[in-house]
């Protein structure tokens, strides 16, 4: 299990997180738009935990502990999910996630 997440203003600071586990540290949830190149073109508002520790080990096998919050803390969740076979409209509302359903259904005959 490997992520390697970049959430500079640059995109030039990727780093990876083998294995990685989180911890919530702050109940308090945060609301972001969500998109994800496994439903492409559709992006949904999800709420997650503030604030999280990010257990892992680095490329070298060692281990590191990261406090993470805002972004980072929104991108590290979103991508242990899909370790974890989640995506993001997993955390929506049924009618949401099939109104997504029948659009990409219609987009794929459209193409097919």
């Amino acid at each position: 299990r490997i992520l390697v997440i970049d959430v500079s203003e640059t995109k030039d600071s990727p780093r990876a997180y083998i294995n990685p586990t989180f911890e919530v540290i702050d109940e308090e949830l945060q609301d972001y738009d969500e998109g994800c190149l496994s439903v492409p073109g559709f992006y949904e508002t999800v709420s997650r935990p503030r604030r999280v520790i990010i257990k892992a080990q680095d490329e070298e096998g060692t281990p590191f502990e990261l406090e993470a919050d805002g972004l980072l803390a929104i991108c590290i969740q979103h991508e242990i999910d899909h370790l974890d076979g989640k995506l993001f409209v997993d955390y929506i509302s049924k009618l949401k996630r099939d109104r997504i359903r029948s659009k990409l259904t219609k987009a794929h005959k459209r193409t097919a």
